[in-house]
């Protein structure tokens, strides 16, 4: 059986969230990203308090794949340490189950 998670990642600009959601679903990685933003984040970083607005992606794609969203993800961002959250996803619609599994079951094999 297929296992279906989200990955959270954050960046800059909203030019950067576009460009990583479209390449994940134009190479295949995550059958949808939502872009959302701006968020207002406050997060330690080097000893500091920082605060920053960003723009959020959630893709979802299969547990098979992460290392490799991770990946790509690593390749086409501008931070020095992007996050990647990994969310399982426990449940959902059939009907919306069954359209992930149909765009991601061929890249499991």
């Amino acid at each position: 059986m297929i296992e279906f998670v989200q990955i959270v990642t954050t960046t800059a600009t909203e030019e950067e969230a576009r460009k990583i959601a479209e390449a994940l679903v134009e190479e295949r990685l995550a059958a949808c990203v939502q872009v959302s933003g701006p968020i207002r984040s406050v997060y330690r970083w080097q000893g500091k308090t920082e605060k920053a607005d960003e723009w959020q992606c959630v893709a979802k794609t299969t547990s098979v794949l992460i290392a490799t969203v991770e990946a790509a993800i690593k390749r086409l961002h501008s931070y020095e340490c992007p996050e990647t959250v990994v969310i399982p996803i426990v449940g959902g619609s059939a009907s919306y189950l069954r359209w992930l599994a149909e765009q991601l079951a061929d890249l499991e094999n």
